[in-house]
C-alpha cells in the first residue's frame, strides 16, 4: 500500500543514464528538490553533453559531480548538505549548484571542500565551474552538435518548465528571494520545446512553474490578456496528455475548464494541481495569502460544474504560527466541504530568512504532529471514497512500468507520477510497454490506488 501522498521536497536521486566513451572527461549529477529543480539538473547535462563530456550514473565513474539541492525548508537544507558529504566522501570533486547555493556561506560552512557553489538557474557558472574542473575534451566529430535533451524522467513523460520565478510574497516562503521575479519563457520556444518532446516519444507533458496560471503576465507587451490559457490550448493540440501542475486560483482559471472538458484522448487533462496552503481566513491573512476560502469553494463547485470528471489536487500546512483549534477545525471543516481528491500536507517548519518565522505564537510540535495525524486521517477517507466510486468504471490509463511478474503499474488521468496514486493490472499486461494508452476497467480501489483489468483495444 502506497504511503499518504505528501508534497514535501522529493530528495530522491533522479536516475541517470550512463553516456561515456574511452577517455571522456565524465560527469555525475545528484538531483534533489521539485521537478522545476529537475528541469534545471537536465538543462545542465545536456548542455554538458553538447560540450562533450560524459554522464557517470555512479560517483566511482564521475571526474566530478554536481549537486542540484533543494532549500525550501530547513529539513531539506539538512538532506541537501548530507548529499553533498556523501558525494565528497564517494567523489571528493563537487559542484553545488541550485536553491540551497543561494547559501554559499552556509554550504562552505559545512563542507569546505566543495570545488564552487552557484545558485538556482545559473546555468552558465555551473558550466564555468565544471569547465575549471574538469576541462573539456571533445571530440570534433561527435561532439559540439546540438544534444538531443538529457532527461532524467522516464521518456514517456517530461516536465515542461514555462516560468521562472514568483511575484507572491507568502510568508512562509522564501522562493521568491532565491529564485526572484516571475520570468515567463516566450510562448514559441515553450512550444518548440513541447514539440521536440513530443516528436522524441513524449506521450505526457507536465507544466510547471512556480505560478503556472500567472504565465505572460510580466510581459509589458502582449496581444493576449491571458497568455496562459494560449499556451495550455496550444499543448493540447500536440497529441500528449497536457497536465497542470501550480495552478493558482485566479479567475480567469475557470476559462481553462472547458478545455478540460472536451473528453479528448490528449489534450489538456482535467486535472489542477492548487496550493490552497489553508483554509481559515485568519491564518491566510498571517500567510500573505488570499483569504477568500468560501468564495474558493464557489470557485470549485463551478469548475465541478463545467467537468465534472475533474480531479483536484492541493497542499496544506498545519501548525502554521498562530493555528489556533479552532482555525484548525476550520481547515477539516472546508477539506469536508471541498472533497479534494488528491491531498498532500506538510507541517510547518522555519525557514531561515522566512517572514513567518518572526510571528508569534509558535505551535508546538506535538500538536503540529498531532494535526497532521488528524488531517491526514480526514483526506485518506475521502480518497478511499472517491477511490471506491471508481469501481465498475472504464478509466484510460498511462502506463509507467511493467515488472518482470508481469504486473502493470499505471495511472490514470487524475494521477500526476510520483506524488499521486497508481492503477495496477495485476493479469494479461505482459505486452504493454511505458508510455502506452490504454483502457482498463476498475474492480478494485484502496485509500490511495486502484487495480483494474486491461479491456482489449
Amino acid at each position: 500500500m502506497q504511503n499518504p501522498p505528501d508534497l514535501r521536497p522529493d530528495l530522491s536521486r533522479a536516475r541517470l543514464t550512463e553516456t561515456r566513451r574511452p577517455g571522456q572527461p565524465t560527469i555525475g549529477m545528484v538531483s534533489l528538490g521539485c521537478p522545476k529543480a529537475l528541469v534545471d539538473s537536465e538543462r545542465i547535462l545536456t548542455r554538458l553533453r553538447a560540450e562533450g563530456y560524459g554522464i557517470s550514473a555512479d560517483y566511482s565513474g564521475a571526474d566530478a559531480v554536481i549537486v542540484n539541492t533543494c532549500g525550501f525548508l530547513d529539513s531539506a537544507k539538512a538532506e541537501s548538505l548530507d548529499a553533498i558529504g556523501e558525494a565528497l566522501a564517494e567523489n571528493g570533486r563537487v559542484i553545488v549548484t541550485g536553491c540551497l547555493g543561494a547559501e554559499p556561506d552556509y554550504i562552505t560552512g559545512a563542507h569546505p571542500k566543495v570545488l564552487a557553489v552557484t545558485g538556482p538557474h545559473q546555468y552558465e557558472q555551473v558550466l564555468d565551474a565544471v569547465h575549471v574542473a574538469v576541462p573539456p575534451k571533445p571530440d570534433p566529430f561527435i561532439d559540439l552538435l546540438p544534444a538531443q535533451n538529457v532527461s532524467l524522467t522516464p521518456r514517456h513523460y517530461s516536465y515542461l518548465k514555462i516560468a521562472e520565478g514568483c511575484n507572491h510574497k507568502c510568508k512562509f516562503c522564501i522562493i521568491p528571494d532565491m529564485r526572484g521575479k516571475l520570468v515567463s519563457r516566450p510562448h514559441k520556444a515553450v512550444m518548440r520545446e513541447a514539440e521536440k518532446l513530443v516528436e522524441a516519444g513524449v506521450r505526457e507533458l507536465l507544466v510547471i512553474s512556480q505560478d503556472t496560471s500567472a504565465y505572460g503576465t510580466d510581459w509589458k507587451d502582449r496581444s493576449v490578456k491571458f497568455p496562459f490559457l494560449d499556451l495550455a490550448r496550444d499543448l493540447g493540440t500536440l497529441g500528449a496528455w497536457v497536465r497542470m501542475h501550480y495552478v493558482y486560483p485566479y479567475p480567469h482559471v475557470r476559462d481553462l475548464i472547458p478545455m478540460m472538458a472536451q473528453g479528448m484522448e490528449a489534450g489538456v487533462l482535467p486535472y489542477l494541481d492548487i496550493p490552497f496552503q489553508h483554509a481559515h481566513p485568519d491564518t491566510l491573512r498571517r500567510m500573505a495569502r488570499p483569504a477568500a476560502a468560501e468564495r474558493t469553494l464557489d470557485e470549485i463547485a463551478a469548475w465541478r460544474a463545467a467537468c465534472p470528471g475533474i480531479a483536484l489536487r492541493s497542499t496544506f500546512i498545519v501548525g502554521y504560527p498562530g493555528e489556533t483549534e479552532d482555525e484548525f477545525k476550520t481547515l477539516l471543516d472546508w477539506l469536508d466541504e471541498a472533497q479534494l481528491d488528491r491531498v498532500g500536507c506538510f507541517q510547518y517548519e522555519d525557514v531561515a530568512g522566512a517572514r513567518s518565522n518572526a510571528l508569534p505564537d509558535h505551535v508546538a510540535d506535538e500538536v503540529k504532529q498531532e494535526r497532521w495525524e488528524r488531517f491526514m486521517e480526514k483526506a485518506q477517507a475521502i480518497s478511499e471514497a472517491k477511490l471506491a466510486a471508481k469501481v465498475g468504471t472504464l478509466q484510460q490509463v498511462i502506463v509507467d512500468d511493467v515488472d518482470e511478474d508481469g504486473i502493470a503499474t499505471c495511472r490514470t488521468r487524475a494521477d500526476a507520477p510520483e506524488i499521486d496514486g497508481n492503477l495496477f493490472i495485476d493479469e494479461g499486461a505482459e505486452g504493454l510497454e511505458p508510455g502506452d494508452i490504454v483502457t482498463v476497467e476498475v474492480d478494485e480501489a484502496g485509500e490511495y490506488d486502484l487495480w483494474g483489468q486491461l479491456i482489449p483495444g
